[in-house]
């Protein structure tokens, strides 16, 4: 089963039969989606404003906008028409595109809108082969528009050049906003498709170094099963619990989850949370011959990692 799992995912990133997979799956979810797959709301700071864009059956794309300026930067824009809704709705110019990923489902509005507005640039890690890229980013180079102040910050893992963006709080005096891709959800992580678990947990430390009251706006609406599954192995955790009450709330009227903070996931987010001893004694008897070695944090996060593929494919 993994050798299939290799295989397909060699297919879909690396022929143009992932395209094609995910214009079947646009056209899929624009038809059961017409509004989109969640309700969402807009947030103000300001004079910068962040609006969440649901695309697919269950993606995140988002607009940042300098309200001022009247300009705007889309973060992983993988349905065009939708996007270029929002653009126009906002009547704002796109001068940018922040591509976390090189997946489709993240980078597939790449070429629409980059052609569109001829002025844009599209900007991603050369390591990931982004399509239609113009402006390669390496580790803690910032993208500038306007009064935006977006950093750019390495997380392989879930691919080899995945980045995460970082908007600056402080020219707004505001809370800075972490655009997390597939590194990091709500209560959850991506798999590590390009790397290892230890790849994987420097990315999940580089994370960790923000500050708490940073907002965490992730590339999926995944909330209620991953905190389903931290359910499972810290059942006893308070703030998961008043956390999935919340948002199986907002669920039953398919209203989005994002943002939440750094500060939130640190209390119940087990994929941020391998060096508790509660989860080390939830997992057992550690992978070493005897047993009594307990786990390091990688080998906690890939056991956790397994877990969480057989509790359900997200």
């Amino acid at each position: 089963m993994k050798a299939v799992g290799l295989a397909w995912y060699s297919l879909y990133t690396r022929t143009w039969l992932g395209y094609l997979f995910y214009r079947q799956q646009l056209r899929r979810a624009r038809n059961r989606y017409p509004k989109g797959h969640s309700r969402t709301q807009p947030r103000l700071f300001n004079g910068v404003k962040v609006l969440p864009i649901p695309v697919l059956s269950d993606n995140y794309s988002y607009l940042i906008i300098d309200t001022q300026a009247r300009l705007a930067v889309a973060v992983d824009p993988s349905d065009p028409q939708a996007v270029q809704a929002s653009i126009e709705k906002e009547g704002v110019t796109l001068v940018a595109i922040l591509c976390t990923h090189k997946h489709w489902d993240h980078s597939g509005g790449n070429r629409d809108l980059s052609r569109r507005h001829q002025d844009c640039r599209v900007y991603g890690s050369p390591q990931d082969g982004i399509p239609y890229l113009t402006h390669p980013l390496c580790h803690q180079d910032v993208v500038s528009v306007g009064r935006l102040q977006i950093r750019a910050l390495a997380t392989p893992g879930h691919t080899q050049g995945h980045l995460v963006y970082l908007l600056d709080g402080e020219p707004y005096k505001g809370p800075s906003c972490l655009f997390s891709g597939d590194l990091l959800f709500l209560s959850g992580c991506g798999r590590t498709f390009e790397g290892t678990a230890e790849t994987m947990l420097s990315s999940l430390d580089t994370v960790l170094g923000l500050g708490d009251d940073t907002l965490l706006w992730p590339g999926h609406e995944y909330a209620e099963e991953n905190l389903g599954f931290a359910g499972v192995v810290e059942p006893e955790n308070l703030a998961r619990e008043r956390k999935m009450q919340w948002v199986q709330r907002q669920r039953m009227e398919r209203r989005s989850t994002c943002p939440s903070t750094l500060g939130e996931e640190r209390s119940y987010n087990p994929f941020l949370r391998t060096h508790c001893l509660v989860l080390q004694e939830a997992l057992g008897p550690g992978p070493g011959p005897t047993g009594d070695d307990g786990y390091s944090r990688a080998q906690l996060l890939e056991k956790l990692r397994q877990l969480k593929d057989l509790h359900k494919s997200k």
